[in-house]
């Protein structure tokens, strides 16, 4: 896709509807990401990850199931960005190195209890949220809930929107994210 298709915008050039999403953004960031100036030509499509965004953080799952599921998406859609992103978020949140590694390589995790995450995620993305019982029984099984199993159905549809239109508009690494690239 020719990068002048979704320029990144600034505050200024940006649509109005964008614009208070952007500062958002940049007020918590401390910068504004390269791949918000290019979701910002959709002020819808930006609005509605950001929102979708954080109420998938409100939800009952922990920190470290969130982004055991958005890793496995990102990696799932090939989303170099959203991997980058994902990395710096999982070790500040003081995950180990054999489970990042795992979940960049789409691997076998070494906590059953994420495993259980990824490999329902999974599931649920391949038989379009048609699971089976036994499928539904090992992911509860692993101290997880039918409102988990719900939440993990948010959770794909926010990040399947993020690493789509991040790989859409070609959104580069931030220099903030390069050395978890």
């Amino acid at each position: 896709m020719p990068a002048t298709a979704f320029p990144g915008h600034t505050l200024e050039s940006a649509p109005a509807a964008a614009r208070p999403a952007m500062a958002a953004v940049a007020q918590k960031q401390g910068y504004m990401p390269a791949a918000v100036t290019r979701l910002a030509s959709s002020p819808e499509l930006l609005n509605g990850f950001l929102k979708m965004s954080a109420l998938f953080e409100s939800t009952t799952l922990d920190p470290l199931a969130r982004e055991t599921l958005i890793m496995t998406v990102a990696d799932r859609n090939g989303c170099h960005l959203c991997v980058a992103m994902h990395t710096a978020r999982l070790t500040a949140l003081g995950a180990d190195a054999g489970t990042i590694a795992a979940l960049r390589e789409g691997s076998l995790l070494p906590d059953e209890r994420l495993e259980a995450v990824r490999q329902f995620t999974l599931a649920v993305i391949a038989t379009s949220g048609a699971v089976d019982e036994r499928t539904l029984r090992t992911f509860l099984a692993h101290g997880y809930t039918s409102r988990n199993a719900l939440e993990v159905v948010l959770g794909i549809g926010a990040y399947t929107m993020s690493t789509l239109a991040n790989r859409l508009t070609d959104a580069p690494i931030d220099p903030q994210l390069a050395e978890f690239a």
